[in-house]
């Protein structure tokens, strides 16, 4: 006679369900996301913004080492919280397949088509032994006909958004968003928003190199250099 499933399995094993219909570690991945610093997503009138709190947590880092908005191709930038190896293998993956349409197609990625892939290879990380959930959530933002942002949970659920944030600070984020997003944001308030989001969701005050804040539109993806940034703050 072989024994029921322990409650142990429910917890350990990808592939088994919970009598109440969970996957325990795709659970634990969006866990380890809201430990992660906070980073949001703003649709503007001609651009999408990305920004995001860099932590520095030794002053013998090097800064540059670390990046929290990555260029994945001409038209596509990336953000993440959770995990930052399993964020820079799923960045690797994101640029490959940008490159290859690129290739072949002599034209940018549209935007779904890269966030489509990244939340197939997500997906399948949760439906198989042998493996484990990314430990990541994503924001990906460019722009094709209009400017377009998609986020990406650990179980592969892939979302289109006007304004989004994910990490520690997305409840206090989100609740600013629903109260003060328009549509139809020239980018500088598209910014302006975005930062300010930010600023409200982390207990200390902001600085510029624990920020970084990027935006893409028909003409490419632009950095905000440590003075622009300042001027926001």
């Amino acid at each position: 006679m072989y024994g029921g499933i322990s409650p142990q399995a429910y917890d350990r094993a990808i592939t088994v369900f919970s009598p109440d219909g969970r996957l325990f570690q795709v659970e634990y991945a969006k866990e380890a996301v809201k430990r992660g610093a906070t980073a949001v997503g703003v649709v503007g009138k001609d651009a999408v913004v990305l920004a995001a709190i860099k932590f520095l947590h030794s002053n013998l880092v090097e800064e540059d080492s670390i990046r929290k908005i990555n260029t994945v191709g001409g038209n596509i930038i990336m953000t993440t919280s959770g995990l930052v190896a399993d964020a820079r293998r799923l960045l690797e993956l994101a640029r490959d397949q940008a490159q290859k349409h690129k290739v072949l197609y002599s034209t940018n990625s549209p935007v779904m088509y890269v966030a489509k892939y990244l939340a197939d290879v997500m997906q399948l990380y949760t439906q198989y032994g042998g493996g484990r959930p990314f430990g990541v959530s994503l924001l990906i933002a460019g722009f094709d006909e209009k400017p377009r942002l998609y986020e990406i949970e650990p179980s592969g659920a892939l979302t289109g958004y006007k304004a989004n944030s994910i990490g520690e600070g997305k409840k206090v984020a989100d609740g600013f968003f629903e109260k003060n997003y328009k549509e139809g944001l020239e980018t500088k308030k598209a910014i302006k928003l975005a930062v300010k989001a930010l600023q409200l969701s982390h207990e200390k005050k902001l600085k510029p190199e624990n920020l970084e804040v990027s935006y893409v539109g028909s003409e490419g993806v632009v950095n905000l250099e440590e003075k622009e940034k300042a001027k926001y703050l």
